[in-house]
């Protein structure tokens, strides 16, 4: 992925502008450079109300025929919200963390919801917010260097920004097992898992976007659907990872002869016990959803359970504040088996 810099004379800025969002009229295209990239173009408050404006006066141009998504910088498209600034409104009590959460959410169902063809770039890392706003598109593109995941049990948090509505829907268990271990996969598996349409190169990309400028529709034919690794392990995955009970899935997946199955089990039970019981209860709801919206109206409700009252404070601080190097994560509960099952509960009234 190369740097990206809009031609744009916005009010997000032009040639070489620093602002954290660009946008550009190119022909029949609206382009839009997340511009954060020593972030990995992390989110921001700013940034998802840039977005959220843009994208809606777009929607409402005749003259736009379609809008495309990227990430500036080598490193992805997208690393999530920017959750330490969450961590900071959430230890001081005030109201800027669900302010975000609120234009975040708002965004991600406008691009669920949107009318003319969305074309994304999971380029690199995308992850978190970045899948909010790219797995909804009408086009999702991935690449050879694609790093694709929803890590938010080792933070303490939730699969959010309405992904859930995705891995309910996943083949088999991968949505599952994506949720709970929140490990990365390539773009071939984000395929597999129904979080992506097709592979390309990423040099090809500029021709695609001058393909779009020129008004032209395009399709996964664009790409390739790579062989995934993870759906060759649904072997394994489905059965170990069925049904409601997260202490259940954690002892079939120790009991399995698949080492990657203990590898998994590992993961999982490194994570917040809290967050990983309220992951499996969430994705199971989100299979009776019967749109985007319905979970995202969900997934508010649960970010300001999070914020008031869990293990959120303590996994950013280990996983993005400390980076691994303080003390290891106390969460709430030692283990699955320890979480009570009206606890889990409570989050979704």
């Amino acid at each position: 992925m190369s740097d990206h810099t809009s031609t744009a004379s916005d009010p997000n800025g032009g040639p070489g502008s620093d602002a954290p969002v660009l946008f550009e009229r190119r022909g029949a295209l609206g382009r839009v450079v997340l511009n954060r990239p020593k972030a990995i173009n992390a989110l921001t408050t700013p940034m998802v109300t840039a977005l959220h404006e843009q994208l809606q006066a777009w929607a409402d141009d005749d003259t736009v025929r379609a809008v495309s998504l990227e990430g500036a910088g080598p490193k992805g498209l997208c690393a999530g919200g920017d959750m330490r600034a969450v961590r900071e409104s959430a230890l001081a009590g005030d109201d800027a963390a669900m302010t975000f959460f609120t234009r975040e959410y708002a965004v991600d169902g406008l691009v669920a919801r949107y009318p003319k063809p969305f074309v994304a770039l999971m380029d690199g890392v995308v992850m978190g917010g970045g899948v909010g706003l790219s797995a909804f598109g009408a086009l999702r593109l991935v690449t050879g260097s694609t790093r694709f995941a929803m890590p938010e049990t080792a933070i303490g948090f939730f699969p959010d920004v309405g992904v859930r509505y995705l891995l309910a829907r996943a083949p088999g268990e991968l949505g599952t097992h994506l949720a709970l271990t929140g490990s990365p996969v390539d773009g071939a598996d984000a395929i597999a898992a129904g979080f992506a349409d097709a592979q390309i190169d990423a040099a090809t990309w500029e021709g695609l976007l001058d393909r779009l400028a020129a008004g032209e529709t395009l399709d996964a034919s664009v790409g390739e659907v790579p062989p995934s690794a993870l759906a060759e392990a649904r072997s394994w995955i489905d059965p170990c990872y069925a049904g409601d009970d997260p202490v259940a899935i954690v002892h079939r997946l120790e009991a399995s002869p698949e080492p990657a199955a203990h590898a998994a089990a590992e993961v999982v039970r490194s994570r917040s016990p809290l967050a990983v019981a309220v992951a499996l209860a969430g994705i199971r709801r989100a299979a009776d959803a019967v749109s985007v919206d319905q979970v995202l109206d969900e997934d508010l409700g649960l970010a300001a359970r999070y914020v008031e009252d869990s293990d959120l404070a303590e996994g950013v601080r280990d996983v993005l504040v400390d980076k691994g190097r303080g003390a290891p994560p106390r969460w709430r509960y030692d283990r699955l088996e320890d979480v009570p099952h009206e606890v889990v509960a409570g989050f979704f009234r």
